[in-house]
């Protein structure tokens, strides 16, 4: 047993230890059948992907398809020409490791969701809501302006799955209301995480990575802000102004079950647990919110034990997790990585020279490129290659990337949370009718950047 223990110990410490190093040796097979095959199967799976509702397909069939074959590939490239094996061996293990972080993270923040539909939380909010008379277009802005905000703290995708509960809890049909208003806490989620180093992953990555300090970042806010504003007053001109139906003596109001305040709170303990683990500890930031999980677990076998063994069944709300929500997660963030390990993503550095796009050109294409791909991915890639760049310019690219991923329905964790929970209503195609608003958004952001790093100096 303590041999085994001490394998494992010292096979984790090689894969992190050769992460970085490992780089140095691996061979450029960008250009070779399976640099060019893996080029061509990620874009079959994406376009698959992005054509879910024509092809009634599960996006994470494709994506997970693309994501394992890909590395299967490379494999057996290595094993024909008899490289080192182990090269592949370590940067899948590092791979798994960076996936691990996002898929348990996601998997704590659903079950709390499940938890809190369970205890009635999201209907005496919906209540409390459609209730006072509110229109559609009010809800809209309420629901948006909660994610702008609450995201910097909760992160951009428990926030979006928070808020996208709230969203089909109020109306499950109107499909005009709920196209807009999904997209619109996408963008807000996503908006409001670029300027906090907590709030989204990447801005996370681009902290911990000493791109800047935890103030440098709250100077982000104008731009984030402003341009989602932008999108928001555009977008809300296609919500209806009629106001959902409300018939008070037909509506009872719900009431929490027993122990509903003490999920609440376990939940936003979790969260705390999660931004101290990584910020104080130097763990995982999972790591705090699967300590909440077991939290959790705790509190519904003590109030089972007061209330009846079926009072909170923890394991009913873990299965109604939306799975495939989490292996398109897997799926496409392996596919990516398989990408960027074959040299894919490496060959666009070269955009960061002056002589071809230079910086500035280069961090707004960033935002586009995170859209398609993904941001985690594309900020690592970013932060990997290390280019030579100002605060003014490591600032820029964590806005873009922040930002840019609210393009592309599944170009972030926040919309792919929410294509999760609104399945068959918010999809590639429902987000692409308006994905101009949030264009003319997102070009707004980058002239606030502009105006203030670049005319007005401020750069800290």
């Amino acid at each position: 047993m303590i041999k085994l223990f001490m394998t494992l110990m010292l096979s984790m410490s090689f894969a992190y230890a050769s992460s970085g190093a490992s780089t140095d040796v691996i061979p450029d097979i960008t250009f070779t059948w399976v640099g060019i095959a893996a080029l061509v199967i990620f874009v079959i799976g994406y376009y698959f992907v992005a054509m879910e509702e024509a092809y009634h397909m599960d996006k994470a069939k494709p994506a997970l398809f693309i994501g394992t074959f890909m590395f299967i590939l490379v494999a057996l490239y290595y094993y024909m020409n008899h490289l080192n094996m182990d090269i592949v061996h370590v940067q899948v293990e590092h791979l798994i490791l960076e996936i691990a972080e996002i898929f348990f993270f996601l998997f704590v923040a659903m079950t709390y969701i499940e938890a809190m539909i369970h205890m009635n939380v999201f209907d005496l909010l919906k209540y409390n809501l459609v209730s006072k008379g509110y229109s559609y277009r009010k809800l809209f802005w309420v629901t948006g302006i909660i994610a702008f905000f609450l995201s910097p703290i909760a992160d951009n995708l428990t926030t979006a799955l928070i808020l996208s509960t709230v969203l089909i809890t109020i109306e499950r049909e109107n499909r005009a209301f709920l196209v807009p208003g999904a997209i619109n806490i996408v963008v807000a989620a996503n908006a409001g995480g670029a300027w906090s180093p907590f709030g989204d992953i990447t801005t996370l990555m681009a902290w911990t990575a000493g791109k800047g300090a935890f103030g440098d970042f709250l100077y982000l806010f104008p731009a984030a802000s402003i341009g989602y504003i932008v999108t928001a007053v555009i977008l809300s001109k296609f919500v209806p102004t009629d106001v959902p139906a409300f018939d008070a003596s037909k509506e009872v109001k719900p009431t929490l079950a027993p122990g509903a305040k003490a999920v609440m709170f376990l939940g936003v303990l979790t969260i705390v647990c999660a931004v101290l683990s990584h910020q104080v500890l130097h763990l995982p930031a999972m790591w705090g919110m699967m300590f909440g999980l077991a939290l959790l677990k705790l509190f519904a076998h003590n109030i089972n034990r007061k209330h009846g063994k079926g009072h909170f069944d923890i394991f009913d709300s873990m299965s109604k997790i939306e799975n495939n929500t989490l292996m398109f997660f897997f799926g496409i963030l392996a596919a990516v990585g398989a990408l960027y390990f074959i040299g894919w993503l490496g060959l666009a550095v070269v955009v960061y020279d002056p002589s071809v796009l230079g910086p500035t050109w280069s961090n707004i294409g960033v935002g586009f490129l995170s859209a398609i791909v993904d941001n985690v991915p594309v900020m690592s890639a970013v932060l990997k290659a290390s280019p030579d760049m100002g605060l003014d310019q490591w600032m820029l690219v964590t806005l873009t990337a922040g930002i840019g991923g609210s393009l592309i329905s599944f170009g972030s964790a926040a919309g792919v949370g929410v294509m999760g929970k609104l399945p068959g209503v918010y999809t590639f195609g429902a987000h692409m009718k308006y994905s101009w608003t949030i264009l003319i958004g997102y070009i707004v952001s980058v002239s606030i950047w502009y105006v203030q790093y670049e005319v007005l100096g401020i750069i800290h």
